[in-house]
């Protein structure tokens, strides 16, 4: 519903890299390197957010390029994750956890939900949803699922990535079709737990990338309720023309995420509205 009322389905990826920002920034604080790191950071996808977020539906942190510098890094991350929030678009952590399942149960904790202390309840990020590694199985998926539904939130799981070797397991074989289909399944069957009873659209969902649009029509109709994360279009190649397929839910069945191409080009806000307009067409 959100994607309509905005005419949007595009998630504005932020993968901040300090290294690159330069004189650009003017929010430098004293203190350490990882310290005006960490404010650099924020103020860069601040100002992201600020020329794109008016095309976008979400934004898409890389937790990692956040966590790489220590607790300024985290502070950052909560920073920008509060300035989408007041420009009324969605998070979206993209993490990609993954583990047993007692490791799994705490990351559903850190990404969307509460965890209790002798101290009192010691809240996580709050995200809207955050991307999961199904790797390990469907146990191992279960507790982060679970975090989700107690929430309210949202859970992307990898299904067909768009990185060069997602065909190196992903696309292996087996006697029920290749390993991203395999996913797909178990996808789908966690649909009903985040409010895709009776053929409506879940919080269940999938990354699909862009990049090998052969894979979508089959994936769509194996998960018929899950809503696509798509990555993979602008500086990896992939093209909005080649998504069709994965709307056939509704317009509000797929996010395309784009980082590069956005925070990277000279008018940020133009690049993230003629994407848009993209999208829009295709996904009619």
């Amino acid at each position: 519903m959100l994607a309509e009322e905005r005419r949007s389905q595009i998630c504005l990826g932020l993968d901040p890299d300090p290294a690159g920002l330069g004189d650009s920034i003017t929010d430098w604080v004293d203190g350490s390197p990882a310290e005006a790191a960490g404010a650099a950071v924020s103020a860069h996808c601040r100002r992201i957010i600020d020329l794109a977020g008016p095309s976008c539906i979400a934004v898409k942190p890389q937790l990692a390029c956040f966590e790489r510098l220590g607790w300024p890094g985290w502070r950052a991350l909560e920073e920008v994750c509060e300035a989408a929030r007041e420009a009324g678009l969605l998070v979206v952590a993209d993490g990609k956890r993954g583990d047993v399942p007692v490791s799994a149960k705490a990351y559903g904790q850190a990404m969307v939900g509460v965890t209790d202390s002798p101290f009192g309840p010691v809240d996580g990020l709050g995200a809207d949803a955050f991307t999961a590694n199904p790797l390990l199985g469907e146990d191992a998926l279960e507790p982060m699922v679970a975090a989700a539904e107690a929430a309210g939130a949202g859970v992307f799981s990898l299904v067909r990535t768009s990185n060069p070797g997602a065909a190196d397991v992903e696309d292996l074989p087996t006697q029920d079709g290749p390993v991203h289909e395999q996913l797909a399944r178990m996808v789908d069957r966690f649909g009903d737990r985040l409010g895709g009873r009776e053929s409506r659209l879940s919080g269940m969902g999938a990354v699909v990338g862009a990049t090998a649009p052969e894979h979508i029509a089959r994936l769509r109709e194996l998960m018929p309720r899950a809503m696509f994360l798509i990555p993979g279009v602008g500086a990896q190649g992939g093209r909005p023309e080649d998504l069709g397929a994965a709307f056939v839910a509704g317009r509000a069945g797929a996010m395309v995420a784009a980082s590069r191409s956005i925070a990277g080009a000279d008018d940020p806000a133009a690049a993230a509205e003629e994407l848009r307009a993209a999208v829009w067409a295709v996904s009619g």
